[in-house]
């Protein structure tokens, strides 16, 4: 059986979970997500409170499609109550972004033109500093999607480690020519 699988989905108080066949919709103070779970796997209602999410038999795709359901219902019950955020920073002589407003970005990343960034809907934008920034959002794959793709625009370089980074995230830095 699966071990993330068969962990049942606590549901705090202030968010409604809507089970209709294979459609699950989960409203939260921030907002409404909704997922159609794969065929083979059901969703459930415990007597608790809590969502339990079962296969029928132990074939290989419905193995690899339980804990995966768990664990996006698990995503959306978290994103409806405190939400997700990937921190962000850049690295770079110049380099910097600012906010145009809450959905839109705009850098200086070494090019000859500033790069703008819009957030799709959902997405909103926080910059703590000129060189920090955050992608702010109820669905965790939109969010980590965003950020990845803002990374895309100056990915950090192995000899200086400029570009745009996620805080934390260790960048192997290569030696450069030896010189004579």
């Amino acid at each position: 059986m699966s071990r993330i699988g068969r962990l049942p989905v606590p549901v705090p108080s202030g968010v409604e979970v809507t089970l209709d066949g294979q459609h699950v919709e989960v409203k939260g103070p921030k907002g409404t997500l909704n997922h159609v779970v794969a065929q083979p796997i059901t969703i459930a209602r415990a007597e608790n409170g809590e969502l339990e999410v079962s296969r029928p038999d132990d074939e290989r795709v419905s193995r690899s499609l339980h804990g995966l359901t768990r664990t996006l219902v698990a995503n959306m019950v978290q994103g409806v109550t405190a939400g997700y955020e990937k921190k962000l920073e850049i690295r770079g002589v110049g380099y910097r972004v600012v906010a145009k407003g809450p959905t839109q970005l705009e850098f200086a990343l070494g090019y000859s033109h500033p790069v703008n960034v819009t957030a799709p809907e959902g997405i909103t934008f926080n910059v703590e500093a000129p060189t920090r920034f955050s992608v702010i959002g109820i669905d965790k794959q939109q969010v980590g999607e965003v950020a990845a793709n803002i990374r895309k625009l100056r990915k950090p370089e192995p000899y200086k480690g400029k570009g745009v980074r996620y805080v934390g995230e260790h960048v192997r830095m290569k030696a450069g020519k030896a010189g004579k």
